[in-house]
């Protein structure tokens, strides 16, 4: 044991380099090492960006990247539907777009014929183009519930109570999906509205 620590002693007083130096390389190449590899969930893609400029886009699995927050990689939901909801909130929701905090607000409207309704609504969608949606809109979440709550309040305003109950729901759904899709495409939110 005596042997083993002088033959290191002398393997380290003959570096050029001292010997907290190099614990501390390799303890940089360790995080180097840990760092630089990734998952992208199955049903997402990642967007990788190198000090905040877009790269690329890479599909689901493991994958590798620069390391120390050189590239950032923000995995998107690509494949999974998602909803918003409108007048109420299903719990244990995960998107954080999905509920609004005022449910009663959103869903009391009036009529043309000026008598008050609660609507209640749901809309589904899923991202199509990844860099669109992180992009080219600031919070792409709340602006596509801007978007179809001011759609409803157009399409619901247009018609009376009677026609909202009763015969007109087919009608006005359809009406406001045609008018969110072209809204959303319009804005270039970088979804696609199901439903």
């Amino acid at each position: 044991m005596n042997n083993f620590k002088s033959v290191l002693a002398r393997i380290v007083s003959t570096l050029p380099i001292s010997p907290l130096l190099i614990m501390l390389g390799i303890m940089l190449f360790i995080v180097a090492l840990t760092s630089s590899f990734y998952t992208i969930p199955a049903e997402s893609e990642g967007i990788v960006l190198r000090f905040g400029k877009y790269i690329e886009k890479v599909p689901s699995g493991l994958h590798v990247k620069l390391p120390f927050e050189i590239d950032t990689v923000i995995p998107v939901p690509t494949q999974r539907q998602q909803k918003l909801e409108f007048g109420f909130a299903t719990p244990g929701f995960t998107n954080p777009d999905q509920a609004s905090d005022e449910p009663e607000l959103e869903k009391s409207m009036v009529t043309g014929d000026l008598n008050s309704a609660l609507v209640e609504w749901i809309v589904q969608y899923r991202i199509t183009d990844p860099e669109k949606y992180l992009f080219d809109v600031r919070n792409p979440g709340l602006t596509l519930r801007d978007i179809s709550e001011a759609v409803m309040r157009e399409v619901v305003g247009d018609r009376t109570v009677d026609g909202i109950i009763t015969i007109g729901r087919q009608e006005i759904e359809e009406t406001a999906l045609v008018r969110t899709r072209l809204l959303a495409e319009r804005y270039q939110l970088g979804i696609t509205i199901n439903q």
